[in-house]
């Protein structure tokens, strides 16, 4: 844990070929890049400068899976549960994760989280900062003397001069640092007192097409950097999964209950958070033999 550490959610894809695995079905898979026969689970990353790992998962459940007695009673899925979206699922996630303390400074998620209204409510209304991505065309609508006004990230940020950009880094890649433009413009609205929402944008260096929109929500004196240095960490939880299925078995569950598959991926991601917690340990260590040699006057 530490101050500076986030919280990032996505899901990944669990390829199946038969039809009796628990919430299997014909559904996108983003770890294919097409529908497939898989299951989907919803998971939360933790990340911070010491490491990153997996904390928490859900089984997601489609609709059909939801409504039908018979393969529930098959597959043990508790009677309590019911049909939620992937968001919902990620809300309930997140707020049990910040109830119990654990020290988050941003929260990050992809379109799928960032388009959902209801995610980014909960929380702002917890006070938590966030950097969501949003699709290019996100329906805007803002109240002016004129009227109402319906606009997309694209059109706002396509308006901007270029003296708006600046090159930021956004964390470090295997080739050293990764270097976008970014912009930011500052959106309306009511919210807590001392935070500030905007549309956020990155740009490829090589690709000025490339652009990625983000909604940010965030302390009112977060500058540009903050925000591009937060975003840049939700490719964390990619390596998360790449660490947990290829060293650990993630992906390799042939248990068909809503229990088995909960209980499998605990018990990946509880190796996985060891082996994180002994690389986080070296690099404390190291940080500190650092310091020693070159102490601060």
């Amino acid at each position: 844990a530490d101050p500076d550490g986030v919280l990032v959610v996505d899901e990944t894809g669990f390829l199946k070929k038969g039809t009796h695995s628990v919430g299997v079905g014909r559904q996108y898979s983003g770890t294919a890049g097409r529908i497939e026969n898989c299951q989907i689970g919803v998971f939360v990353a933790y990340a911070s400068r010491w490491g990153h790992s997996l904390i928490d998962r859900q089984l997601y459940l489609p609709k059909n899976w939801a409504e039908d007695p018979v393969r529930r009673n098959k597959a043990q899925v508790p009677e309590d549960i019911e049909f939620a979206t992937k968001p919902a699922l990620a809300r309930e996630m997140i707020a049990r994760l910040l109830d119990e303390g654990t020290p988050c400074a941003f929260v990050l998620a992809d379109s799928v989280y960032g388009s959902d209204r209801r995610f980014r409510r909960m929380l702002e209304d917890r006070a938590q900062a966030y950097v969501l991505a949003i699709r290019s065309n996100h329906r805007l609508r803002f109240f002016q003397e004129a009227g109402l006004l319906e606009t997309d990230p694209a059109t706002m940020i396509g308006e901007l001069s270029a003296d708006a950009w600046q090159a930021l880094p956004a964390g470090e890649g295997t080739k050293g640092m990764r270097l976008y433009r970014w912009a930011r413009i500052p959106l309306g609205g009511i919210t807590r007192k001392g935070f500030a929402r905007w549309v956020l944008a990155r740009c490829s260096l090589s690709d000025p097409q490339a652009v990625t929109y983000y909604f940010a929500h965030a302390s009112a004196d977060s500058s540009l950097a903050d925000l591009a240095a937060a975003a840049g960490l939700r490719w964390t939880i990619e390596e998360c999964f790449l660490r947990a299925k290829d060293d650990l078995g993630l992906d390799h569950c042939e248990a068909r209950s809503w229990h088995g598959w909960h209980r499998h991926m605990s018990l990946v991601m509880a190796a996985a958070a060891f082996l994180a917690k002994l690389a986080a340990d070296q690099r404390r260590a190291a940080f500190e033999k650092q310091n020693e040699r070159s102490p601060v006057p």
